[in-house]
């Protein structure tokens, strides 16, 4: 009676008592099941964590995290460029490819917006020829039409061993994010596939090249003013490169077909596929030779090795090109005119400055403009680097109301004996400093 009243008062049951359930032990059956539950709990746990992190992959995705930017371009010697992974915790150490095809969830992403093929396909009806606007030897440009009505330029690029993944990616990391009323903006990408396209605002009045080289007529419409006006925007606009931005960005192949005119002639500076980016800690990047025989600098061309003195030696030719109307190499010319900077160093030191103004140009240029212009170009093209000017000093020196070299001249005249009044020239003081000629085997 005891016992059965203790069983039936709630006593612990026998855990050592057999069970009918395969013979097992009751504490063994117990264990058991406990741990089906615990593994059950943590596999449900594992699904929910791999699901919420999948779910912020994409949200991460569609918000704008590619394409990848970096932040320092290291000394290379190749055109490979390195874009950073933006939520590394050693970004240096990391590299990362633009993805193959992005996600088109969301069409607008960081720096412009996301098109599809179909977009653009539609846009240029197709890419048909009657659209190309522009073409050259990374890609094929064509106007376009959206369909909220506005006219965009695209550039297709040609994958010719793997350059139009590096074009665009440089074109990303360099012009990404710039907004200047002197730079062709960019406003979107496309990435399909094998297929990298780029989508830039319309410059609706062709190149400087066309107008200076093309069949304008017997009297140019770019006027002295014109010119000298397309010559500061396009300085303001690589000043805004090289001193504005960080890392400062390097164009590499300043010419005049990548100077876009407006209506109104203000000057865009365009095609930064060749560009360079250079971070603070260094003054200089050494790569493969690139850019547009007649514009490359010497240095550059002999050594590899290039900083924004290459974009100053090549603005001093484009500016040679606006005052004088002849392209940089021009072998219909006689011997002695085919390169440009020979022939123009050697008619400034003959006084003959009044020559070099384009014949085109209907109303001359006063005396102080063109001094101020030809010395300018001078200045830029100087074999030493180092005493080429900024291209912020350039605007400021085009800009200038009084010539910037004036005290500076006079004083050098009046500390020189040999340089009396009586000797001075009866035309303009042009510079008495004496010009090395260019090595032509570096521009080979």
């Amino acid at each position: 009676m005891a016992a059965s009243a203790t069983v039936s008062g709630g006593a612990m049951p026998d855990l050592t008592h057999r069970t009918s359930f395969l013979g097992l032990k009751l504490y063994t059956l117990l264990l058991i099941l406990v741990l089906m539950v615990v593994t059950t709990v943590l596999l449900i746990l594992l699904c929910v964590r791999r699901s919420s992190k999948k779910r912020k992959m994409r949200v991460k995705h569609s918000s704008g995290a590619i394409p990848l930017v970096s932040k320092e371009i290291v000394e290379v010697n190749t055109l490979e460029l390195k874009i950073e992974e933006v939520e590394e915790e050693d970004p240096k150490k990391k590299e990362t490819k633009l993805e193959e095809s992005p996600s088109v969830e969301s069409p607008n992403i960081g720096w412009g917006r996301w098109y599809s093929l179909r977009e653009l396909e539609t846009a240029t009806q197709g890419f048909a020829e009657g659209n190309v606007i522009g073409e050259g030897g990374y890609g094929i440009v064509y106007r376009g039409n959206l369909l909220d009505g506005s006219v965009v330029a695209v550039k297709n690029l040609l994958n010719n061993k793997g350059q139009a993944e590096k074009e665009f990616k440089v074109e990303v990391e360099a012009i990404g994010k710039v907004r200047h009323k002197n730079l062709v903006g960019l406003v979107g990408y496309c990435a399909e596939g094998a297929q990298r396209m780029l989508v830039y605002e319309y410059v609706d009045n062709g190149t400087l090249e066309q107008w200076l080289h093309g069949e304008v007529g017997p009297v140019s419409p770019l006027t002295w003013d014109i010119r000298m006006t397309i010559a500061v925007g396009t300085a303001k606009g690589l000043a805004y490169l090289h001193e504005g931005l960080e890392p400062k960005v390097v164009h590499r192949d300043v010419k005049s077909s990548n100077i876009l005119l407006d209506k109104k002639w203000n000057a865009k500076v365009s095609d930064f596929g060749l560009a360079k980016l250079l971070g603070p800690e260094k003054s200089y990047v050494t790569t493969r030779v690139m850019g547009t025989f007649g514009y490359v600098s010497p240095e550059y061309a002999s050594t590899g090795m290039l900083n924004e003195g290459s974009d100053v030696y090549s603005f001093g030719i484009l500016l040679m090109e606006l005052i004088t109307g002849r392209s940089p190499i021009d072998y219909s010319r006689p011997p002695g005119e085919m390169n440009l900077v020979d022939w123009f160093k050697g008619m400034v030191a003959n006084r003959r400055g009044d020559e070099l103004v384009d014949p085109l140009i209907d109303i001359q240029p006063s005396q102080r403009s063109l001094k101020r212009a030809l010395l300018v170009c001078l200045r830029c093209i100087d074999l030493d680097v180092s005493k080429r000017p900024k291209m912020g000093q350039i605007v400021h020196m085009l800009e200038a109301d009084d010539f910037p070299f004036r005290s500076e001249h006079r004083t050098n005249r009046e500390k020189d004996p040999v340089h009396s009044k009586a000797a001075a020239p009866s035309k303009i003081p042009y510079p008495t400093r004496h010009v090395e000629p260019i090595d032509k085997s570096s521009w080979r």
